[in-house]
């Protein structure tokens, strides 16, 4: 999800831009005003944090882009493309690393990989099934093998 730093400085495009020039596949996105109650049930787990009330806050400041993207180990590529949560932090060529700020306006929230339910449980909270498509990319045979 590109946060709502990351659509107010217009980096939509380019953010989408690289997870598909990494062959990943868009099978659903929408621009959503995140209000306070979705915002502590996808937050939930940082609860009982001091910082927990500004994550609420900043992610509930403005529109942010809700996407699903198909893959080979499309979590883990994802991840490694958004770098650390900490912009300060991550490798150049990553996200957060060419285009985050500061920990609190890091430009895009992933799916922790390390956490198997976890994106499943990000999709549920922010898409209905029928907002899910599957189709296949012209592109498909000469990016993923049998064994993806």
């Amino acid at each position: 999800m590109i946060k709502p730093d990351g659509v107010q400085r217009g980096l939509i495009g380019e953010i989408v831009s690289r997870f598909e020039e990494r062959g990943l596949k868009m099978v659903g996105s929408k621009l959503i005003q995140i209000d306070e109650d979705l915002a502590n049930e996808h937050y939930a787990e940082h609860a009982d944090k001091d910082f927990f009330d500004e994550l609420v806050g900043f992610i509930t400041s403005g529109p942010a882009f809700a996407m699903v993207w198909q893959g080979a180990d499309a979590t883990r590529q994802v991840r490694s493309m958004v770098g650390k949560t900490d912009p300060a932090e991550s490798a150049p060529g990553t996200i957060r690393g060419d285009l985050g700020l500061d920990l609190e306006r890091n430009v895009i929230h992933a799916s922790d990989h390390e956490d198997p339910g976890s994106n499943e449980r990000e999709i549920q909270l922010f898409f209905e099934e029928t907002e899910l498509l599957e189709y296949s990319r012209i592109d498909e045979s000469w990016l993923y093998t049998d064994e993806d």
